[in-house]
């Protein structure tokens, strides 16, 4: 595969998470709690990873590996959590703004720990994304805003821990099948959620199979689908440039908010929509320039 390719693959994988906020947003509105699900996405999510893992070349792992692999998972799992709970006191435009603070968290982790200095394109991605941000959210352009300190937390929380998922996924098992890794990161967040999340909504046939379809296509895209894409895409072409790619989610919610929940989104919105595309492709400039892949080296 070229680089752009390897980008390409991430940049669908923060169109995954751009999906999420609506159908969780259906989900709530027909009635099911935030333990149905969040403990539905995980359940049928990892089961969806390991079927396919089993229709795949089958790769010896040391179980010393395989249950660290399961315990960088927890970050995976923490960020539904945190997000879905953003979801219950702020509106979905809210919410995402405080996830979507991992474009400047990611550069910044990789500046202070990995001693990589981000150069003045990256900066100005970052700077275009913020404002094109700003204005999707549509925070411009009404005036009903509700902001808690409940949900401000719980949404600062979701990028953090979103971030040190984008991390995990380039910087270990490296040389692991990346349907694998993806299963057994999924694992992890999986266990993490049940315990959080007991999943008593099991015993409950009718809530089972009424929340059944919103856990299959949030498993789909929010837990088999983005570990997989990031676990291709983001040793290839790093975890700074990786964040920047998955600005991808917003946009993506945006839009879907608009076709699917049927919710007003206003000129100003659409051009944020625009500007955040523009920091995407600002962010890109330095791959276009590149004729090989180059590896993350981190350890």
């Amino acid at each position: 595969m070229k680089t752009w390719h390897y980008a390409l693959i991430v940049f669908l994988g923060g169109c995954c998470y751009g999906l999420l906020s609506t159908f969780v947003k259906l989900a709530y509105a027909t009635g099911y709690s935030v333990t149905e699900v969040t403990g539905s996405q995980y359940i049928l999510g990892a089961l969806l990873i390991w079927l396919l893992f089993l229709f795949t070349k089958k790769q010896k792992l040391r179980f010393n590996k395989a249950w660290k692999l399961m315990l960088f998972g927890i970050p995976f799992g923490m960020t539904g959590i945190f997000y879905y709970q953003a979801l219950q006191t702020l509106d979905a435009s809210l919410a995402i703004i405080f996830l979507f603070q991992f474009v400047w968290i990611g550069t910044l982790i990789e500046w202070l720990f990995y001693k990589k200095k981000p150069t003045a394109t990256k900066l100005l991605a970052i700077g275009v994304l913020i404002i094109g941000s700003i204005l999707a959210a549509g925070l411009l352009s009404t005036g009903d805003t509700t902001l808690t300190m409940e949900g401000t937390i719980w949404g600062i929380l979701s990028a953090i821990t979103f971030t040190s998922s984008i991390f995990i996924s380039g910087a270990v098992g490296k040389d692991i099948q990346p349907i694998l890794k993806s299963a057994l990161l999924s694992t992890g967040a999986l266990i993490v959620v049940l315990i959080v999340y007991p999943p008593i909504f099991l015993f409950d046939i009718h809530v089972l199979m009424g929340v059944a379809p919103y856990g299959f296509l949030l498993g789909l895209l929010g837990v088999a689908l983005p570990p997989l894409l990031f676990s291709i895409g983001m040793p290839k072409i790093g975890p700074g440039l990786g964040t920047i790619l998955s600005a991808s989610e917003l946009p993506v919610a945006v839009i879907m908010s608009a076709l699917i929940l049927n919710e007003f989104v206003s000129y100003s919105q659409w051009f944020g929509v625009v500007i955040i595309l523009c920091g995407i492709m600002i962010g890109n400039v330095k791959l276009k320039r590149k004729t090989n892949t180059i590896p993350m080296q981190y350890n």
